[in-house]
């Protein structure tokens, strides 16, 4: 049993300040200022360090979307999606000024006592968690808040407390400016994919029934990784989101990084000004495949503090999901199954993370007629 005092380092690089693997305890977290589970023998021994995997950060290009430039949005909003499922947006009509208003009001929160903060958790599955993400064994060095904004009564109870009313109104005038945007660039989508209606995307997300979640991440420093080099902290491991979009805004502080389709990670440059794009599961079976969901992740460096805050935009629990039959080549197969939005989430939420989630749902693919009859005249020779 290792010591609760002190960080283990399972190489002898680490005493050259190079990181290979750490193991954290419960009682180290505490010594780092991070929030402890309220059952932390669970999570003892939990490895929260690792060796930062060779990336390329900033040395990709990040395809960026004006909005003041509703010509050649559509076209640059549909080849970032098939390319990498990832861009980014500026002119997008949220004042700056309102989200640094929010970004204070959560830093507020996640500054509060922590007995504080326990009042509004545990998360099942809104509300207020640390360190562990879902209930399948995911977890971070972060805490978080989550909200179900789909419905004003669905808000939690410490919302509702007078002390909480700077929060609830920044979370509300955010949340409403963020629809608008989601909105648009659907709509702007559609008109890049020649489909119609126009809504024939955002109506799905901007229903009164669609499924709309918020998160505010926050990735607190950590005075341990002083010293080390080429280390960093899983903040939140590598994942697809569920949704149609997700929306990302975050400070100034980097972490964020993005998978390409050869599986190399690159690093995104924080901007604090813009917002950030994922292409979500669910679009990704709305096209056939055409655009794919982005796999993403948040790796620390521990020295500063990240705040993030991400829109998720789902269809009605009811809603049917399939290709759109205006996007399908003549003779294209679908690649997925129909179901709806409550089956994929219930079963997305029963995964780890890193899971392919679209797996369970995809279509057996169809051997071409041509590959049949090579395979048959292959087992012909040998019989």
């Amino acid at each position: 049993m290792q010591s609760s005092q002190t960080l283990t380092f399972n190489s002898s690089s680490s005493s050259s300040g190079t990181c290979s693997s750490i193991v954290l305890s419960s009682p180290v977290l505490q010594e780092a200022s991070m929030v402890v589970l309220a059952k932390p023998s669970s999570l003892n021994q939990t490895s929260l360090l690792k060796p930062q995997k060779p990336t390329s950060p900033y040395n990709y290009t990040i395809p960026i979307v004006d909005l003041s430039d509703p010509i050649s949005c559509p076209s640059s909003i549909v080849k970032a999606c098939e390319d990498l499922g990832f861009f980014k947006v500026t002119n997008h009509g949220i004042s700056p000024s309102l989200m640094s208003f929010l970004e204070s009001e959560a830093l507020k929160f996640f500054s509060l006592p922590q007995s504080h903060k326990d009042t509004a958790g545990p998360p099942s599955p809104f509300g207020y968690g640390n360190k562990k993400i879902g209930s399948n064994g995911d977890v971070g060095w972060l805490e978080y808040l989550l909200f179900n904004i789909s419905s004003p009564t669905s808000l939690p109870l410490f919302l509702t407390h007078p002390s909480s009313s700077s929060l609830r109104f920044a979370l509300s005038e955010y949340t409403a400016a963020m629809g608008r945007v989601v909105g648009e660039v659907l709509e702007l989508m559609a008109d890049g994919l020649k489909i119609k209606p126009r809504d024939a995307l955002s109506k799905l997300v901007v229903n009164e029934e669609s499924d709309k979640v918020f998160r505010l991440n926050h990735y607190p420093p950590c005075p341990l990784l002083q010293g080390l080099n080429n280390c960093s902290l899983t903040g939140f491991g590598e994942h697809t989101d569920p949704q149609v979009l997700s929306v990302l805004r975050s400070n100034n502080t980097a972490g964020l990084q993005i998978a390409l389709r050869d599986g190399s990670w690159v690093g995104v440059p924080p901007d604090q000004d813009s917002l950030f794009i994922n292409v979500g599961d669910t679009l990704q079976v709305l096209t056939n495949g055409r655009f794919k969901s982005v796999r993403h992740r948040v790796l620390s460096n521990g020295l500063s503090s990240r705040v993030s805050m991400i829109y998720f935009g789902g269809p009605a629990p009811g809603e049917r999901l399939a290709p759109l039959p205006q996007l399908m080549r003549e003779g294209e197969q679908s690649l997925y199954k129909e179901f709806t939005w409550f089956e994929y989430k219930t079963s997305a939420y029963k995964t780890r993370l890193a899971d392919n989630r679209l797996s369970v749902f995809e279509r057996e693919k169809k051997r071409s007629e041509k590959g049949q009859q090579l395979q048959e005249k292959h087992h012909q020779l040998f019989v």
